[in-house]
């Protein structure tokens, strides 16, 4: 199982690295929110462990970046003890709170909760609409055609937008989410990238590009994966 331990203090980052993994635990650290936000942008992971008082992004807005876009469980571990802390956290999208300094036994147990919570639910690693295979695991893109098969080639910018669509099916992923987890946290004004690639993708994945059926525009919010949907 992968863990992210996101958190400003290298103390609490070597503990939690040393201990989780003796247990068997796979653990990345971050040690503030953009470096977060990027890890988690890179990697797949099963589990987010997050303080919230970091540097250069704090952890709500990573939070509401990685919401925008994954599912994964988020736990919080933070000094900061008020219920309006907690509350606003959890409002976010965090899935559950631990009050610093907590015991080992505690964050564990956690852990156990949150990923029992979760298990069986993945999203399922090759999707198909159309003609068209999503391998996620591969990270390809097959055209199936009567004669057999054709391989779809996509630079990694297009391949990182349409993984972030398709893990979300039906769902509105917000320009800005998608500007984040394709590019970063300081690129959420350049929706001219998004229409750009947005358009190439079309080409190599819709039957008709001008009228687009499964990766659809919502106007002036973001962009919608429908797997089933009818032409507009």
């Amino acid at each position: 199982m992968k863990l992210l331990i996101a958190d400003d203090d290298p103390q609490i980052l070597r503990a939690l690295r040393i201990t989780l993994g003796a247990r068997g635990y796979d653990v990345v650290t971050a040690g503030d929110g953009e470096e977060a936000l990027n890890a988690a942008i890179e990697h797949h992971f099963d589990l987010v462990i997050l303080d919230l008082g970091m540097p250069r992004l704090d952890g709500l807005a990573v939070i509401d970046a990685v919401r925008g876009w994954s599912s994964v469980p988020i736990l919080v571990v933070s000094g900061r003890s008020g219920s309006g802390d907690k509350v606003e956290a959890l409002d976010r999208g965090a899935d559950d709170y631990v009050t610093k300094p907590f015991s080992i036994d505690e964050l564990l147990a956690r852990i156990r909760a949150l990923t029992r919570r979760v298990a069986g639910l993945e999203d399922e690693p090759v999707i198909v609409f159309g003609p068209i295979t999503v391998d996620l695991p591969g990270k390809r893109v097959v055209r199936s055609e009567a004669g057999g098969s054709e391989p779809i080639r996509l630079t990694p910018t297009e391949w990182l937008i349409l993984e972030v669509l398709v893990r979300n099916p039906g769902k509105l992923v917000t320009k800005q989410a998608l500007l984040t987890a394709v590019w970063g946290a300081h690129a959420t004004s350049d929706t001219g990238y998004l229409r750009l690639y947005l358009a190439q993708l079309r080409k190599k994945l819709e039957p008709d590009p001008s009228r687009p059926r499964y990766l659809l525009t919502e106007a002036g919010m973001g962009y919608r994966f429908d797997p089933g949907a009818e032409p507009a």
